[in-house]
């Protein structure tokens, strides 16, 4: 017997409820027509990846630059309305950034 047996055996008129699948942090983001802008630069020596041309609410932007920044565990930052992202990582983030939805344009090599 188990758990669930159990509990009904306890609570015979009660009836389970179902959890719905809610994307909370994929919904609220605007989408943009206008590609966002992919390039790559050395920073002190050390390769980095550069997003600008967000034309959305900045806090979109914050919980996009965090989504890309635990998907692909790397360290970045968000400053002056661009997410620098610590090495480079153009090909991963474009493709993550259409599956999401958006217009990417790479620049630069």
């Amino acid at each position: 017997m188990d758990l669930q047996d159990q509990l009904k055996k306890l609570f015979p008129e009660h009836t389970p409820e179902t959890e719905e699948d809610t994307g909370a942090s994929e919904s609220n983001i605007w989408i943009q027509d206008d590609p966002i802008i992919c390039k790559y630069e050395k920073r002190k020596g050390k390769p980095t990846t550069i997003l600008e041309g967000y034309t959305g609410a900045t806090e979109d932007f914050k919980i996009l630059a965090k989504d890309i920044k635990t998907t692909l565990s790397v360290g970045g930052s968000f400053k002056d309305d661009k997410i620098i992202i610590q090495g480079d990582y153009r090909d991963k983030i474009m493709k993550m950034l259409k599956d999401k939805g958006f217009k990417v344009k790479r620049v630069g090599g």
